[in-house]
Formats: structure tokens, C-alpha cells, sequence
């Protein structure tokens, strides 16, 4: 995709995603969506112990992609392709999709409590902007500076945040992988976001916590940093996670800003 930063500039879009089953689940409740076309990029984790939890990630990659367009369309000027404003939207569309899992959930007895993790990423000419539920990652690799730009909703990480327990404790803490936010939840979940100004050069990483969960940052920011296609990089992220151990399903989608040609 090539979308027009304004008349005398441009950037370019390439990306790709992969998914594995991992070394250890039977199933893969993972999705992953990557629509160069129309600028957007969502993974999801069905949440483990949850009912049809690879039902909502399924719902969140079908069904979110429509919601954002209508919300867009829908929305009063001036929100341009790159306003701000599309943040506050994007979190509203979060919270629509988390309605339709739990109602979903509600209406059949096999389903019920099912949810879902959801990291989305919308690229409009100058921004990309980022919305996220749960704690699938979103990543920014910069030059050489790796930064997250997500902060997990969980127990731990609330904990580690606040200072109650540090990040070592974290990894064995009884409460590690129960999420404070999730699309399917009871309520109205409000949704992280962030905008971003896009640079040519930059690269971003989605991934579910099957690949942060066996990958230090410093492993990820090494692997994102060996310049290999989004397809090639994917691959060598979820094949790394499983030589780590690989117990969880893994997920990645890898998007490059480049200078148009």
C-alpha cells in the first residue's frame, strides 16, 4: 500500500504476519489480520481457560475492520485520515467489539465468558494510531531503539507498575496471565490507544504474549533489527519462541515504513 503523506512525499507499506500452534496447545487461538490495502493490522489471543476463546479472536479479526470503516465514515469533520481524533475512535470501536463478543458469549451456553485480546493498528498518511485490550504487544523499532509502545492490562503488570512486586517476581507470580481488560468482558472496557508520527524506516512488531512471553526485548529488538523481509522476520520470530519453549500459541505481524519509490 502506498499511502500520500501530502503532495511531495509519500510512504511505502510492506508487511506480513505468521502464526503457529506452538509446542504444547493443541489448538491455535490465535488470529492475526494484515490488510495492506486499507491500513490495518490486528492480533488477538483468545484468553486460555476461556470457552471459545478462538471464536473471539476470530470475531475480533472479522468483525473489527468493519467496525473501524463505519466508525470512520461515520464520523463528523474534521476527522481527515490523519486527525488525532482517530484514537478516540478507535478505542470506541474496541469497546463496540467487546460488546459483540460478550453478547455473542451470552447467547450460547458452549461460549460464555469467552474474550480476547486485541492489539489494532490503523495507518493513515502521516500517523499510525494503536488501540489495545489485554496484553498482546505492539513494538517500535526505530534506528537502532526498540521501544513498546503498550502496556499489558494485567494483574502483574498493574502490580509491577505499582510497585509490589518487581519484574522478576512477575514471572512467577500466581496471578501471571490473568488479564484486567479484555474484548468480552463484563462493562465498558476502555481501550489504550496511541498515535505515533511515522518515520521512513520504522518497523512494528504485533505479537501475543507466545512470542514476548519467550522472547526478552532485547531478543525481539535483535531479530527485528537483521533487516529481513516482515515475512522472513515473522518466521524467525515464532520458530525463535518455540525453540524457547514455545508454550503458548505464537503470533506475529511485522509492518515496514519505507520512502516511496
Amino acid at each position: 500500500m502506498w499511502v500520500e503523506a501530502n503532495k511531495k512525499e509519500a510512504f511505502g507499506i510492506r508487511a506480513a504476519g505468521g502464526s503457529d500452534t506452538g509446542c504444547v496447545r493443541i489448538r491455535n487461538e490465535d488470529a492475526y489480520l494484515v490488510d495492506i490495502e486499507h491500513g490495518i493490522f490486528i492480533v488477538a489471543d483468545g484468553l486460555g481457560g476461556h470457552s471459545a476463546g478462538d471464536k473471539a479472536a476470530q470475531m475480533a479479526k472479522e468483525l473489527l475492520p468493519g467496525i473501524i470503516h463505519r466508525r470512520l465514515v461515520e464520523a463528523p469533520p474534521p476527522c481527515s485520515s490523519g486527525d488525532r481524533m482517530i484514537g478516540a475512535i478507535l478505542a470506541k470501536a474496541l469497546e463496540e467489539l467487546s460488546h459483540l463478543i460478550r453478547d455473542a458469549g451470552n447467547r450460547q451456553v458452549e461460549c460464555k465468558g469467552m474474550g480476547t485480546t486485541v492489539v489494532a493498528a490503523v495507518f493513515t498518511p502521516r500517523h499510525l494510531h494503536l488501540a489495545h485490550l489485554g496484553d498482546s504487544r505492539a513494538y517500535l523499532l526505530r534506528g537502532d531503539c526498540m521501544r513498546r509502545l503498550t502496556e499489558d492490562h494485567s494483574i502483574v503488570a498493574l502490580l509491577v507498575r505499582q510497585g509490589e512486586i518487581t519484574p522478576q517476581e512477575a514471572e512467577t507470580h500466581p496471578a501471571r496471565g490473568r488479564l484486567s481488560r479484555f474484548a468480552g468482558m463484563e462493562g465498558d472496557v476502555p481501550a489504550a490507544t496511541i498515535t505515533i508520527d511515522l518515520e521512513a524506516g520504522d518497523r512494528f512488531l504485533l505479537c501475543t504474549d507466545g512470542v514476548w512471553g519467550e522472547l526478552s526485548d532485547a531478543k525481539i529488538r535483535e531479530i527485528l533489527m537483521q533487516g529481513n523481509t516482515p515475512e522472513v522476520t515473522c518466521g524467525i520470530l515464532i520458530e525463535a519462541g518455540k525453540q524457547a519453549g514455545g508454550q503458548d500459541n505464537l503470533t506475529s505481524v511485522v509492518v515496514d515504513v519505507e520512502e516511496a519509490t
